[in-house]
Order: C-alpha cells, then sequence, then structure tokens
C-alpha cells in the first residue's frame, strides 16, 4: 500500500511518501519544511495566524504531490504544538475544510509509542533499547526490547519551547545555557527515577532534527545526505564539542555551519543541551542517529488500520 504520513510537529512540517509492505516501509519520497508553528505557543497558548499560513502553504504542496504519485491513504498527525494550543480546533477544522485531512492529535504515549515503532521496524534483537524524540514542544523517551515497550514519557522540554524559556542573548549566555540545562535535568531525572532501575536500555536510537542535524554537522555534511546521516554514530564527548562550538557562536555565523540547516541555527543549541541531558540521565556515552522515526510509525500503523 502506498501510504502519506504529513507530521505536523512544533517545528516542522513534514512529508513521507512511502510503499509498506509486510511491516517493510519502503520511502518514495520525504520532505522536511521549518514551519515553527509552535513559536509563542509556550507564553500564549495559541498558534499564530502567520505560522498556521506557513503550515497551509506547506501542505498545499504536499498534497500536489501525494496525489502525483498516487497514495492511496494519506494520514495527519499533530503533536506537541497543536496539543498545547487553544484554538487547536479551528486549525485542525481549517486542514479538513482546505485539504481534507482529518488531522490526528496525538497524546504524548502515542506520540512516543509511533515514534518506537518507527524507529525499531527494521531491527532484530532483544536488548533494552532507549528511542528519543527531541521535538520543538516536547521530547518522547520511550524504553522498549523488540516490539514491547516497557517504559515511555512525553516531557515538556523542546527545541523552540526551553529556547523561548531561557536563552534571549545571542550567543546565549553560561547563566542562561546553565538554567537550561537544569531545567531539562530535573524533567529527565524524574522520567528516569519513574522508569525504574529495570528499564534502563544497554542502546540509544535518537531520532528527529537535533541528532540527525548533529551527525550532518560532525561529518560536515552539504548538501545533507541522509544515507550518510542514518545509522552514524555520536559518542558523547563528540557532541558536547559541537555544543561548545555551537554555544559560542551567534546565531548569524551558526547558519553558515555546513551540515546545519539554517531553519534549524535558531534552536540547535537548546536540542543539544536536552540530547546531553538525557544522555547523561541514562548513562548514555554514544547514540545511533537514526533517519526512521515517527512518519514510519504512522505510515506501518496506517497501513495495518482497517480501510
Amino acid at each position: 500500500m502506498r501510504v502519506a504520513v504529513v507530521d505536523i510537529g512544533t517545528n516542522s512540517t513534514r512529508l513521507l511518501i512511502a510503499d509498506v509492505e509486510g511491516g517493510t516501509v519502503r520511502e518514495i519520497e520525504r520532505r522536511t519544511s521549518v514551519t515553527s508553528l509552535g513559536r509563542g505557543v509556550d507564553l500564549t497558548h495559541k498558534l499564530c495566524s502567520d505560522a498556521i499560513e506557513s503550515v497551509c502553504n506547506v501542505i498545499g504542496d504536499y498534497k500536489a504531490r501525494w496525489e502525483e504519485l498516487g497514495a492511496e491513504k494519506v494520514v495527519a498527525i499533530a503533536t506537541s504544538a497543536v496539543r498545547d494550543a487553544v484554538n487547536r480546533d479551528a486549525f485542525i477544522a481549517e486542514l479538513r475544510e482546505l485539504f481534507g485531512l482529518d488531522a490526528r492529535l496525538l497524546s504524548g504515549e502515542e506520540e512516543a509509542h509511533l515514534t518506537y515503532l518507527g524507529a525499531t521496524a527494521e531491527r532484530e534483537g532483544g536488548e533494552a533499547t532507549l528511542v528519543f524524540d527531541i521535538g520543538g514542544g516536547s521530547t518522547e523517551l520511550v524504553v522498549g526490547s523488540g516490539r514491547d515497550v516497557t517504559f515511555h514519557v512525553s516531557l515538556q522540554a523542546g527545541t523552540i519551547r526551553q529556547s523561548e524559556r531561557h536563552l534571549s542573548s545571542d550567543p546565549p549566555d553560561p547563566h542562561e545555557l546553565e538554567e537550561l540545562a537544569d531545567d531539562v535535568r530535573a524533567l529527565v531525572d524524574d522520567a528516569v527515577a519513574a522508569a525504574g532501575a529495570g528499564d534502563r536500555p544497554l542502546r540509544a536510537i535518537a531520532v528527529a532534527g537535533t541528532p540527525t542535524s548533529l551527525a550532518a554537522i560532525d561529518q560536515e555534511l552539504d548538501p545533507y545526505d541522509p544515507r550518510r546521516v542514518h545509522g552514524y554514530r555520536l559518542g558523547l564527548q563528540k557532541i558536547q564539542r559541537i555544543y561548545s562550538r555551537l554555544a559560542a557562536l551567534p546565531l548569524a555565523e551558526r547558519l553558515r555551519i555546513p551540515g546545519l540547516h539554517p531553519g534549524r541555527a535558531p534552536t540547535i543549541v537548546a536540542g543539544t543541551v536536552i540530547l546531553v541531558q538525557v544522555m547523561r540521565a541514562f548513562a548514555l556515552e554514544e547514540i545511533e542517529v537514526s533517519e526512521q522515526d515517527i512518519l514510519h510509525g504512522s505510515a506501518l500503523s496506517a497501513a495495518l488500520a482497517p480501510a
């Protein structure tokens, strides 16, 4: 079955068109547009009109493409920013009116499970694995073995949310960075305590824009090459070195770093802080970066769902 998945996230709006057969997702096309739907939501609890317009313009282009490629099923998912917005129902109604999309507003639990499904779909082995997704408004942590999830949590920590809360200087002031790290570490520590010792992972898979950007920066990829990013391994010390470089630069200079998408430059520092704090909390020395994430999990779920 050919499936199209639209992921309406806090920082980006993404499209996956894929053929799904027998539990395997074969990508036909994948697109990402940084639309910053979640900007200001942490403060105002509303999706701003400019961001909504940006998302709708992108989805209009995506619709033309999934129709051209003959998608048999189209699903749309919305995550943290839309969950937190008081005008979410009006936004979802607008998507229905303009594009015929019945966007599914995911709970943190659903978001975590679909992310884990996508990241582990083509893997074998039953060792405890942490899958984590650093989004714009939230971070999903999922621990499982094989297909069995043993622990999951959705943290109110994301690249846009924490940037807006803590980083007002350019480049960030060391005190701001320290407060950001303390904020995130407290959230993660509470989650790890809830997980219990029996759920501690032996390996970790990191998905979404922060780890993929760090993998691209480390390899100086210009243009970005998902084949060289998927499966790339990053050690904690290397991530900390990249973080020190990023945090010391003003935005104008971060925009010129090879491998870093310009749309992610404003929030990559906060994302890297979240990544480092998760690794420290789970005593991880290394992560594996994955291009397979909630898009793939949603494609699998859609293909298996009744017509």
